[in-house]
């Protein structure tokens, strides 16, 4: 008599291979035995994988974001710090001794440090950004500075002395410097310094052209304005006195013929014509606006044309072209609009100077990093140049008050 085992399996061997169904569970043939702990699968992006972790890709983003701001900020803080102590000992002898102002002793102390100390190649990157995108926000800030109705409150014979002394120096002085042998760049940016409004317009046409020698020009120019303009501190009372100028004629000379706001308010300060003289230094300044975008202009119109003449239709489309307007001008413009509403509260106003004179201090340190003394020293043309353009605007703005004012 057949009897039937009591396991199924041994009915039906196929039975032993077969998942075993439990009503509400579905078979799990490939998965490990329940209970067992599974690890979580690598990540694409290649970071540490916890259990249960999962990454979007707004945090992979975020990530690569934050790593290379993290690397930006560790090439340039040796440079930005190394500035910063520039501007700290700038202002400490400022306070010392007021005659030298911080732009001054900044520039000073940046050729000083070049020639002597050397700069590596670690403090580069960082002195390049603080001679640059510092610089452009310190120029940008300065338009809040300026009150157009206060500069038009002048008068129209202060408003023609400023614009005829300003247009005549920054005309005249190029073609006398490539006379005296110097390079396109280096006379560009010397009459820019000392018709306009010193470092600062220096530093705004060279980031606003395209030149070829810009960083030895720039070197020479800011040499030029740093020798002239701080002589100029002495020589001005000096020669006003001579003549006896009244008070307002030697407020409106002071502003039409100094080349530095800073150099300007340490004449008016000591004269006692301290509010007329930064007011019409302050009408030169305007005009760095109209003039950086014309000759940006002018320069394009110049590469275009020699680019369509050496090439023809073949000619190279990838080279860099100033823009007409630079930004950092059109925020210059903006900013002196704002302050021009009266709508800028005073505490803004008061404290913007000390602002501005300590990003200008970092930008022009390292700037006069790159100026190499002894090259300055032998190049008495640069030297030469200046002074003539200096003795320009001093004498053609020293005609106009007399004639004028």
């Amino acid at each position: 008599m057949l009897t039937t085992p009591r396991d199924p399996a041994a009915r039906d061997p196929l039975q032993r291979t077969r998942p075993r169904l439990v009503r509400g569970h579905r078979p799990r043939p490939d998965g490990p035995p329940r209970g067992t702990r599974r690890e979580a699968p690598e990540p694409r992006s290649g970071r540490p994988a916890w259990p249960g972790s999962r990454w979007s890709a707004f945090g992979e983003a975020g990530g690569r974001w934050m790593g290379r701001t993290t690397a930006r900020i560790g090439l340039l803080w040796p440079g930005v710090a190394v500035a910063a102590v520039a501007v700290a000992f700038a202002t400490l002898v400022n306070r010392l001794v007021p005659a030298l102002t911080p732009a001054v002793v900044a520039v000073a102390a940046g050729a000083a440090v070049a020639s002597v100390v050397g700069v590596g190649e670690r403090l580069r990157p960082g002195l390049a950004f603080v001679s640059r995108r510092v610089l452009r926000v310190a120029i940008a800030l300065l338009g809040l500075q300026i009150a157009v109705p206060q500069v038009l409150a002048l008068g129209w014979q202060s408003l023609a002395v400023v614009a005829v002394a300003t247009g005549v120096t920054f005309a005249v002085t190029p073609p006398i410097g490539r006379r005296l042998g110097l390079s396109r760049g280096t006379s560009l940016l010397i009459a820019t310094g000392v018709a306009i409004c010193g470092a600062a317009a220096i530093a705004a046409m060279r980031e606003s052209t395209d030149l070829p020698d810009e960083d030895e020009a720039a070197a020479s120019a800011l040499g030029v304005v740093v020798l002239y303009g701080s002589a100029a501190i002495a020589l001005i009372p000096l020669l006003a006195g001579l003549m006896d100028l009244s008070a307002a004629q030697l407020g409106v000379w002071t502003g039409a013929a100094v080349h530095e706001v800073a150099q300007v308010a340490a004449i008016g300060a000591a004269s006692g014509v301290l509010a007329t003289a930064v007011t019409v230094k302050l009408g030169r300044v305007v005009l760095l606006a109209p003039i950086v975008a014309l000759t940006t202009y002018r320069e394009r119109s110049a590469q275009n044309a020699a680019a369509a003449g050496a090439a023809g239709p073949e000619r190279r489309e990838g080279g860099r072209r100033p823009p007409v307007v630079p930004l950092f001008v059109a925020a210059f413009l903006a900013m002196a609009a704002v302050r021009s509403t009266g709508l800028v509260p005073a505490a803004v106003t008061g404290a913007l100077p000390g602002v501005t004179n300590v990003l200008m201090a970092a930008a022009l340190f390292g700037l006069g990093t790159g100026i190499d003394v002894r090259g300055l020293l032998r190049g008495g043309r640069a030297a030469l140049l200046g002074g003539i353009a200096t003795a320009i605007i001093a004498a053609t703005s020293l005609a106009g008050v007399a004639l004028l004012v």
